[in-house]
């Protein structure tokens, strides 16, 4: 009883003293092994330091961007492909194959990955007709787009063209809301934009800018020239729309100037226009119909007479073309074709892809100094006019690369391009590179990393130089020898899948 006496007294002395232990705790704020702290006395701002009648046209600006947003993100579509590869397993002694063939029990000797990507695109058509890049839906097996309301559509490849990079997909969906495409030839420098997309896969994803420049070379199609904005655009929004304040159309995103892969604020897109022509002509005939003129020409150099520096000189006539029935000559500087103003190659040859077909067309011409004007009758492009090579003229230099080298190989250029070595790019070295459809140029075979074009990688494929097409080592050559040693150039280039600008600058 003693004992048990004595257990009671000691629980109880016990408790006493966790008690008065946790009652110091509280008192010297050391409950939670740190100092109490005492509530901080807060009041939060119930007025905005601007009265709001100072910002009002900033707010009626908010509104009405706002308006505009959600006008017109129903009409984007994010869209989503998938495309199988087949890997072959390496051939093995396996006696349970042997025994057990692969084909009974089910399976095949090759294995296959599903490849998913991601891009973006606008509906354009009541009846659920969507523009999106070739790059976007080249080569894949499935093709899906999501809409704004969540909703996922499988959705058909109608037509495509690798060399203006545009494609019309269709949904099946009565409640679609198409936008409109807009006059891209009205869009100024300056003007406000939206581009829309689905980068990195965050769908709706809106960002602003505005024009930064017109008519900047097109790095796949030589018949049209592109739109650059500032507005953010980064990988997954190729194939998304460029909009105005009026929530039109105005372009189609399609290429970055990146160091990082990334936006830079150097963004461009394929202009409305060209879109609309694509888009029709696709529908219309299940491809795209280009109209030429068949010349080779350069723009007119600075050390011409001031009323003679506008314009495209003529370095050389396509037999049978156009040109030719029109008798423009070697020589002659195309200043206007069918009324417009013509100031660089580009832009001509945009003007010439617009033309109806069969339709005859004024072009002014200067000749030895006086005005000619010729009639020529558009016709429309040879299937392999882009990747014909024309014949030097007699008497033309031709560019010599000093030096043993490799037959089809270029042993370097001139000036900034002194570190490049490049090769014809061949059907076989094009699947080899994983290339798109439509690539043509010449591929990088050496760099001198110590060099100005260090960015510049082998198997890298140059498609422009200079706002110039390259279609093989001999154009490379050509349009190489006559740049300026002492300037920057644009290289149109292609690495992979990826198409961008590279900016090379002389050391």
């Amino acid at each position: 009883m003693k004992n048990l006496l004595k257990f009671f007294i000691f629980v109880a002395l016990l408790s006493i003293g966790i008690s008065v232990l946790y009652d110091y705790q509280m008192r010297h704020g050391l409950s939670g092994g740190g100092p109490r702290r005492t509530p901080e006395k807060y009041t939060l701002p119930t007025d905005s330091n601007i009265n709001p009648k100072q910002v009002a046209d900033l707010e009626e600006l908010n509104r009405e961007r706002r308006e505009l947003v959600n006008s017109v993100v129903p009409s984007v579509v994010s869209v989503k492909t998938s495309k199988k590869i087949s890997l072959r397993r390496q051939t093995q002694l396996d006696p349970f194959e042997f025994f057990f063939p692969r084909s009974r029990r089910g399976g095949s000797p090759e294995e296959s990955l599903v490849q998913n990507s991601l891009g973006s695109g606008v509906i354009v058509t009541e009846e659920g007709h969507i523009i999106t890049n070739n790059h976007v839906v080249d080569q894949v097996d499935e093709i899906e787009v999501q809409l704004s309301d969540g909703r996922t559509k499988k959705a058909r490849l109608i037509g495509a063209d690798a060399d203006v990079d545009l494609a019309v997909l269709k949904i099946d969906d009565p409640g679609v809301k198409p936008l409109k495409l807009a006059d891209s030839d009205s869009v100024q420098a300056g003007d406000f934009v939206l581009a829309i997309g689905n980068p990195f896969g965050f769908e709706e994803t809106v960002t602003d800018g505005i024009i930064s420049s017109k008519g900047r070379p097109n790095r796949t199609d030589a018949f049209s020239d592109l739109i650059q904005t500032n507005a953010a655009i980064n990988p997954g929004n190729s194939g998304g729309p460029l909009i105005n304040l009026r929530g039109e159309v105005v372009g189609i995103n399609t290429a970055i100037i990146s160091r990082s892969g990334g936006s830079q604020g150097i963004g461009f897109a394929i202009p409305s226009n060209t879109v609309r022509i694509a888009l029709e002509s696709l529908l219309k005939q299940g491809r795209i119909i280009r109209g030429y003129l068949g010349i080779y020409s350069r723009t007119s150099s600075p050390n011409q007479q001031p009323d003679d520096n506008e314009g495209v000189v003529v370095d050389q006539v396509e037999p049978g073309s156009p040109a030719a029935d029109a008798k423009i000559q070697k020589g002659d500087v195309i200043q206007k074709f069918n009324g417009r103003d013509v100031k660089s190659i580009a832009q001509l040859r945009s003007l010439v892809s617009q033309m109806e077909l069969n339709k005859k067309v004024d072009v002014e011409v200067l000749r030895d100094g006086k005005p000619v004007r010729v009639t020529a009758e558009i016709k429309e492009q040879p299937a392999d006019y882009q990747t014909r090579n024309l014949q030097p003229q007699p008497n033309q230099p031709q560019p010599q690369a000093p030096g043993r080298q490799q037959p089809g190989e270029d042993n370097g250029g001139s000036g900034v391009l002194a570190s490049v070595r490049v090769g014809e790019l061949t059907p076989d070295m094009a699947r080899q590179l994983d290339l798109p459809n439509g690539v043509h140029g010449v591929v990088v075979t050496d760099v001198d990393p110590d060099s100005g074009v260090a960015e510049l990688q082998k198997g890298d494929v140059i498609e422009e130089v200079a706002q110039q097409p390259i279609s093989s080592v001999a154009e490379y050559n050509k349009v190489v020898s006559g740049l300026d040693p002492n300037q920057a150039q644009i290289l149109s280039v292609c690495r992979h899948r990826q198409r961008s600008f590279l900016v090379v600058r002389p050391r």
